[in-house]
């Protein structure tokens, strides 16, 4: 994997407190009979990133029911506290009476990129209209959006493409992160970069070498190289079901350009981090 440069930035780990992790991996295991390979806790899944060249963490939790957001977010900061090489996508929940207060007051934290939204598990739509308002904030801070909004690797009626077109019919500039290359409708999620200056995509799992890609990604990778710089490399580290190593042995495999392999699994990432840390007016002072 020599094209893999040797500083990485990876835009897609969870991180949860250790009882909320037991629990997801549970769920994994009795409801999809999913066996995840790392069951790490929080700072063993630091140190494995770091020890491979992960100099950036951008990581994730959301609340998977009302009422406990606000306590995530709060573990988020503290978390934050020790290591600055950390960067966040925090929780929400639409049903919580106090929501815009406590998303307000987490997006205060420098190293709060933004929301995390998983309407797969939080069921709920990406066009429902209590989000209008978070959405409206996340772009009024320079923040961004982190939406599980594709309708793999799991999926139900709260997602897919044809919702997230809805959204965008309200918002088109939303600065959007979507996880996954929106799969499973990979080749149409990437047309929408086109249209969308402010979406990016991330690399999670959608290139494992056993089942990538659903043929969105044939041409020699030539869709992933127009679009190099709208992509980010994002691992799903630690609720993986196969090797880590197997999505970075596939994109190598790609042999695309050095700019591409620079941009994916490093420059974006640290200059999206950068706009929002520092803002648009600093990053260009």
């Amino acid at each position: 994997m020599h094209n893999i440069p040797a500083r990485l930035i990876d835009f897609h780990v969870h991180l949860f407190p250790d009882r909320l992790a037991d629990a997801i991996w549970s769920y994994f295991d009795k409801q999809y009979q999913l066996g995840i390979l790392y069951k790490f806790y929080y700072r063993e899944c630091i140190g494995y990133l770091r020890e491979r060249g992960v100099e950036k963490i951008v990581y994730s939790n959301y609340a998977h029911r009302e009422g406990i957001a606000r306590g995530l977010n709060d573990w988020n900061r503290r978390v934050l506290d020790e290591d600055e090489n950390l960067y966040c996508f925090a929780a929400c929940h639409p049903g919580d009476a106090d929501v815009l207060s406590y998303v307000s007051a987490i997006l205060d934290h420098p190293r709060v990129l933004g929301i995390k939204l998983h309407f797969h598990v939080q069921r709920f739509y990406p066009h429902d209209e209590r989000l209008y308002p978070l959405y409206e904030i996340i772009a009024d801070r320079k923040k961004r959006i982190l939406l599980h909004v594709g309708n793999g690797p799991l999926g139900n009626e709260f997602v897919g493409l044809e919702h997230f077109r809805r959204l965008l019919k309200r918002y088109p500039d939303l600065p959007a992160n979507i996880a996954h290359m929106g799969a499973f409708e990979y080749r149409e999620f990437l047309e929408l970069l086109d249209a969308h200056p402010n979406i990016y995509l991330d690399t999670a799992f959608a290139f494992f070498q056993e089942q990538q890609g659903n043929g969105a990604f044939d041409q020699g990778g030539a869709m992933l190289e127009k679009h190099k710089g709208r992509i980010l490399y994002g691992s799903d580290f630690p609720n993986l079901i196969l090797p880590r190593e197997s999505e970075l042995a596939t994109l190598s495999a790609y042999r695309l350009s050095a700019a591409f392999y620079d941009k994916v699994f490093f420059r974006n990432g640290m200059e999206l981090i950068d706009s929002v840390v520092k803002g648009p007016e600093q990053q260009n002072n």
